[in-house]
């Protein structure tokens, strides 16, 4: 059995080394646009220069899996064409492009590895009293700015977006913007309407909705909100946003033969996460080989049992969900909460690592 994997995350990772576990006879190939394994949830480590989020594949795959660096293009009929104009020939094949950045013109998108790079660069380059803008109230948003606030005390760092914290409870949102203000991090709940650039570098003034500007030296965009064109581009069934549209299984309505998995897919009361990606790809694998096996597959189920913040190398916040992800009024925060981030950080890696991965099934 001949399986490609556009995509080495969390999901495509755990998907390929779940396959080459279980199935030895199978001809696995892992197609990704790198030679690391990207941890998203250490991109702002590597903005603020505090930690690294790249692996290289070499030390997350198994050896029995192919990989070639490049990028899916096409889903054709049991192929898949590639940017260097080659195709590799699939029975089966696991979409996990994951989710990408459409950053307002004069920001640097810290969504994605190679943003995050320049953000890195640009950063170290500023000097003592710059302002950095970090656009995005969500968690990314707030990782990055709190994150760049304690490893460069001497810059002026800013935070804007509608609503910050906007999917943790009440409680939560008054201590993650309590902890925010104690690094002297600035908060603005507002939208930008627009960016205009006032020099050739990263500089230029920030306009809210309210009509408030603002000189900002560096200007980060923290929203990752779409997906990569590559289903909709190859003629498969998308939702309004672009996503896959799958069956309880994770397959393409399309072509029962391709599994869409992770930021990518649409899947009913899914959010963009780790912990959303990493089960949808063990669970793609695990339909493959019960398929392999002429065994009877089962529907996806998946639950949620938090949310997790980063505030800083010292402190944190994690927060309990409901299974379909609403939150709780219970969280752990400072240096608990901190401990527990990372350990959930840690398992995220290990679970694609090793394929051994557990969650919670959905409610019922």
């Amino acid at each position: 059995m001949k399986v490609v994997v556009a995509g080495a995350g969390y999901a495509g990772t755990i998907a390929a080394n779940r396959l080459a576990k279980k199935l030895a006879d199978a001809d696995i190939t892992v197609v990704n646009p790198r030679v690391n394994f990207v941890e998203r949830v250490r991109l702002h480590q590597q903005i603020a220069g505090t930690g690294s989020a790249a692996t290289p594949l070499t030390e997350m795959l198994r050896e029995d899996i192919a990989v070639h660096v490049g990028s899916v293009d096409k889903i054709g009929d049991g192929t898949v064409g590639l940017d260097d104009g080659t195709s590799i020939g699939f029975d089966y094949l696991v979409v996990a492009v994951g989710s990408t950045v459409t950053p307002l013109p004069g920001t640097v998108p810290v969504g994605t590895f190679e943003g995050a790079e320049r953000a890195r660069t640009a950063l170290a380059g500023l000097p003592a009293g710059a302002v950095v803008t970090v656009i995005g109230g969500g968690l990314t948003g707030i990782e990055t700015a709190a994150e760049v606030a304690e490893a460069r005390p001497d810059l002026q760092v800013r935070v804007v977006g509608q609503t910050i914290s906007a999917t943790l409870s009440a409680g939560a949102q008054r201590r993650v913007r309590t902890d925010l203000e104690s690094m002297k991090v600035q908060v603005n709940e507002d939208m930008v309407s627009e960016m205009r650039s006032t020099h050739a570098g990263n500089e230029g003034t920030v306009v809210l909705a309210s009509g408030e500007e603002f000189h900002s030296d560096l200007t980060l965009w923290a929203i990752i909100a779409s997906v990569p064109a590559l289903v909709a581009s190859s003629g498969m069934a998308v939702d309004p946003d672009g996503r896959a549209v799958v069956d309880e299984h994770l397959r393409s309505v399309t072509d029962p033969r391709v599994f869409v998995v992770g930021d990518c897919a649409s899947v009913p009361g899914a959010r963009f996460a780790c912990a959303t990606a990493t089960p949808q790809g063990a669970h793609a694998a695990a339909t493959l080989i019960r398929l392999a096996k002429g065994r009877k597959i089962k529907p996806f189920s998946m639950g949620y049992a938090g949310q997790a913040v980063s505030l800083g190398r010292r402190n944190g916040l994690v927060l309990a969900c409901r299974r379909d992800d609403t939150p709780r009024r219970l969280f752990i925060a400072g240096r608990v909460g901190s401990i527990s981030k990372e350990t959930i950080n840690r398992y995220a890696k290990y679970g694609s690592r090793t394929a051994n991965y557990a969650w919670l099934p959905g409610s019922k």
